[in-house]
């Protein structure tokens, strides 16, 4: 039987200087200059033709149905099961995303898409978009991409002035209000309960909004460990306003049940409706409580920017947070998030954590902005170039004459649909956003949304109130004229004959 030590080599089983293993061969560089070349030269042409499509497809956009002809799981079956094993050029991959892609698409950058808040992908912005992937930067840390942390304090700069809020509000940019919101709740717990950092939520956070709000509120409450037993929905008033008086009960109440009230959530433009709750009125109650006051303001935000509706943010300067979204009504493709708070000390510590491999000297710098402490995401992509572009090239008064344009719309379409015996109005449109229905059963609602949608000449939504189903349209798009406003009117009436 060998001994333990018989597997060992001895000393002089050791191989000598002169007797070591020969180097492995290099291996081949498989992209070597040349071939990298032609890589950005296959490029170049492929661009070239993308771009040309993409004009043709912005100046051509009614020539599609608003929604896919398709069904449920046909872009799957026109599809293969498995990728390639050897690459394939780009003609051949340009040609299948016409064939097989285009037609599954739901074309939100058409001008009769009046479905939800239309979002306008501009072309400074695509071209940002461009820009962006090509460099394909990342904004850690300050080091990691100066450009990233800067621009974005910049641009962000411009559009708080634009807002009228107050120079203490640094801004952020996240993906999504949703995202956004949740930050806002995460460092309103911070504020509340410092140890929830270390030791885990407690049970007994109370968060406060409209039962108008938007469903993120309470995702963002439901993920951060708040409960959606602790989300209290507060009624509102006969224009879908949250009540301050009753605001103030439940706060009582919960305050009575030994419960730690610590947020409140206002919306300025709810999805629904586009109603305004009293920012100012529920400031106040904010103030003398002590809770952080969120302000979501994803829609009707830079409706801000008009002199005529500047009031719709009074009260908004005594937030600690709030939220706006650029890619649902300044022509900002997917997605942009401009998140505002006057107290970013209390979101950074909230989630800042620097382990040994993200330290960098300059972030010794006073000046040095550090966009990973400022939430969940470490990585960020460089999504203020495309909004520094669209800020650029359209201007404040270029933005201020299509928001006017959309609101004038809304406010005509809103006679329309009053003139006509069959329809009504069904709560205030401020904004660009009219909720109506046909005077029938939820059932013909529900039908003539159908029908509608099922042309592929439009697409619009729907929503519920007083227990009764809303149809809803939406305009906010970059090349949305009146008559397609018009045309949209003329169809839902010509649905409604049936």
């Amino acid at each position: 039987m060998a001994s333990p030590e018989s597997g060992k080599k001895r000393p002089s089983d050791a191989p000598t200087a002169s007797a070591a293993a020969p180097a492995p061969a290099p291996h081949p560089d498989p992209y070597p200059p040349e071939r990298h070349a032609a890589y950005v030269e296959d490029f170049r042409q492929a661009a070239h033709q993308t771009v040309d499509w993409i004009a043709d497809y912005l100046a051509n956009t009614r020539r599609y149905p608003v929604l896919p002809q398709i069904k449920p799981g046909d872009l799957i079956d026109s599809l293969p099961t498995t990728a390639p094993d050897r690459g394939e050029p780009f003609a051949k991959i340009l040609r299948d995303f016409d064939k097989k892609i285009m037609p599954a698409v739901t074309h939100w950058n058409h001008p009769r898409f009046m479905a939800y808040f239309a979002c306008t992908g501009s072309t400074p912005a695509i071209i940002g978009e461009m820009l962006s992937a090509a460099l394909n930067t990342n904004g850690i840390h300050w080091l990691t991409s100066p450009a990233v942390a800067e621009l974005e304090h910049v641009t962000l700069g411009w559009y708080r002035q634009w807002l009228g809020l107050p120079d203490d509000f640094m801004g952020l940019v996240y993906d999504t209000a949703s995202v956004s919101t949740m930050h806002a709740i995460a460092a309103a717990r911070e504020m509340a309960d410092p140890d929830v950092r270390t030791k885990g939520s407690k049970a007994n956070l109370v968060l406060y909004t409209s039962e108008q709000a938007h469903s993120s509120v309470e995702k963002g409450a439901i993920a951060l460990g708040i409960g959606q037993k602790n989300v209290r929905k507060v009624p509102v008033d006969s224009a879908f306003r949250m009540r301050p008086d009753l605001l103030r009960d439940m706060l009582v109440a919960d305050y009575g049940c030994g419960m730690r009230p610590f947020c409140v959530v206002a919306t300025v433009g709810t999805t629904s409706t586009t109603s305004v709750d009293p920012v100012e009125a529920i400031a106040k109650i904010a103030e003398q409580y002590n809770l952080w006051l969120h302000v979501d303001a994803a829609y009707a935000g830079p409706a801000a920017m008009l002199p005529e509706f500047s009031h719709i943010l009074k009260g908004a300067d005594r937030a600690h947070s709030l939220v706006t979204n650029p890619h649902k009504w300044l022509f900002t493709p997917i997605d942009f998030s401009a998140f505002y708070t006057r107290r970013p000390d209390i979101l950074r510590r909230a989630f800042s954590l620097i382990p040994e491999y993200l330290r960098a000297k300059t972030q010794e710098d006073s000046r040095s902005i550090n966009l990973m402490d400022y939430g969940v995401a470490l990585g960020r992509r460089f999504r203020s170039l495309k909004f520094w572009m669209i800020l650029r090239y359209f201007g404040r008064e270029g933005i201020e004459k299509l928001l006017r344009a959309h609101i004038a719309w809304a406010q005509e379409l809103a006679t329309w649909i009053k003139a006509d015996e069959r329809f009504e109005i069904s709560a205030p449109h401020p904004f660009s956003v009219v909720c109506f229905r046909y005077k029938g059963t939820d059932e013909d609602n529900r039908a003539l949304l159908e029908k509608v949608n099922a042309t592929g000449k439009a697409y619009i939504t729907h929503t519920e109130l007083e227990g009764k189903v809303v149809l809803r349209i939406a305009l906010a798009h970059l090349s949305a004229t009146r008559e397609d406003v018009q045309a949209v009117w003329e169809l839902v009436r010509h649905c409604a004959k049936a």
